[in-house]
């Protein structure tokens, strides 16, 4: 190993996702120790094994393990250039609760203002990239001034991210070169996002995932291109300006009052339940759109015509399994809002929602030319009822070439077979294609005889 090319070696270290992976190599050559000192990432992540290990009471003090953070701060002493940090708990500790465990000690709070400032200094200078997972348990319950310390050292970061910690904006300052912004499961005092929007002006990507403590949260930021906002609590009104957006992700429960004003956006996934009031201009850019609510009717009242989306997935938060209810959501009110459709995906409860109209269709056949793809996902309560309402789509629209049908993995086997007989019996010149879904699993594709 130490016959190998220097450039090789320091190639070979690079490639290492584990910080703790480079220290056990330092261990085994002094080729690796010399030159690990040119790394210019450092990414250490703390297990559940780790962290049971480090409340075990063990006689021997030799079995003893080094505090977490001792080996972090070792790492940023060693590196003699670092561009990148990435620092947290793996994915198994950050789901032990507080209520499960009362841990009161402070060698995983990784936020804390004190330790920060041990190793942030050093590294601000040349520092691009910043990712820290904290430990909810520890952190939860102490409000950590983590963002203004990067604010005030780090001048040339681009990407921040922040998980499991209550943060502090107070004495914030403008950082004009971050791009990127993700922030998830974050606790904050503020009552709104005013200074975000002034300390973070140049963000082209902003994610907030389950932040809480806005009472009236607005994203008014003017270069910001990709946006995935999911909101925890439920704050009396949400609101939107990015005159730049492509792309938003928008996932919240029932809000008072929704208003969206992105001119440019090109993709548009939106869930929610339902909202009181409920405003957006008219999108001139929209392709993409994904649809999850309570009332699909209802809620399409709120659009205007969109002639550009091509792309559009429906979904109902309000129908399950057995649901016989009366609807007035029909395809007619879709192609109306959306009248150059080309591709349409049915989640499963929107399906039923359909299947339980009178005139699925709302329309007389008018043949549908520029609808060409269909995607449904079906739970087969009433196999013949659900026939009945593909017979009613698929002889009426004309422009079809592809379908897709998923059927739930927990339908038996016979039935779904009868289903696909049925289906490519009558339409043998369509292109089908089968597949299976279930709740929390991953789409997968099946050919004939799998089922």
């Amino acid at each position: 190993m130490d016959q190998l090319p220097q450039s090789l070696v320091l190639e070979i270290l690079s490639r290492l996702n584990d910080s703790a992976d480079v220290a056990r190599c330092r261990l085994a050559s002094k080729t690796f120790n010399s030159l690990s000192s040119d790394l210019r990432s450092i990414n250490l992540q703390c297990s559940l094994i780790r962290y049971i290990k480090s409340r075990s009471r063990v006689s021997n003090s030799s079995q003893l393990i080094t505090p977490f953070k001792s080996i972090f701060l070792n790492l940023v002493s060693n590196l003699r250039v670092i561009e990148s940090v990435c620092i947290g708990t793996e994915k198994p500790l950050r789901d032990v609760s507080y209520d499960d465990v009362e841990d009161e000690a402070d060698d995983l709070f990784l936020t804390d203002g004190d330790f920060v400032e041990e190793w942030l200094p050093r590294v601000s200078g040349r520092l691009k990239s910043l990712s820290i997972s904290d430990f909810w348990v520890q952190s939860c319950w102490r409000r950590s001034t983590l963002l203004p310390l990067v604010s005030s050292y780090c001048h040339n970061l681009i990407e921040l991210e922040v998980k499991n910690a209550w943060l502090s904006v107070e004495n914030l300052n403008p950082m004009p070169m971050l791009t990127s912004l993700t922030l998830e499961f974050i606790r904050l005092d503020d009552e709104d996002l005013n200074e975000f929007n002034k300390s973070f002006p140049n963000l082209q990507v902003l994610n907030l995932i389950g932040v809480g403590g806005f009472k009236l949260p607005k994203i008014h930021l003017l270069n910001l291109k990709t946006c995935h906002w999911a909101v925890s609590n439920a704050p009396s009104s949400l609101t939107l300006i990015t005159p730049n957006l492509i792309t938003l992700k928008l996932e919240c429960i029932r809000p008072a009052s929704l208003y969206i004003e992105a001119p440019l956006l090109s993709k548009l996934h939106l869930a929610f339940d339902h909202a009181d009031t409920f405003l957006v201009k008219r999108f001139e850019n929209l392709k993409t759109f994904w649809l999850e609510c309570l009332y699909i009717d209802s809620t399409l009242l709120n659009f205007q015509v969109t002639p550009t989306v091509e792309n559009l997935t429906v979904d109902s938060r309000n129908w399950t399994r057995g649901a016989v209810k009366c609807s007035q959501f029909t395809l007619e009110k879709m192609f109306s809002l959306f009248p150059n459709m080309s591709s349409l995906c049915i989640k499963s409860s929107a399906w039923l929602e359909l299947e339980s109209c009178y005139n699925l269709l709302g329309w007389d056949s008018d043949g549908r030319e520029g609808f060409k793809k269909l995607r449904v996902y079906l739970l087969l309560v009433d196999p013949s009822l659900t026939f009945s309402s593909v017979v009613c789509v698929l002889d009426n629209c004309i422009g079809l070439s592809e379908v897709s049908l998923f059927i739930h993995r927990d339908v038996v086997g016979n039935v779904s077979r009868s289903f696909i007989s049925k289906c490519t019996t009558r339409w043998p010149e369509l292109k089908w294609r089968w597949g299976v879904w279930k709740e929390g699993m991953a789409d997968s594709w099946v050919t004939d005889g799998m089922f």
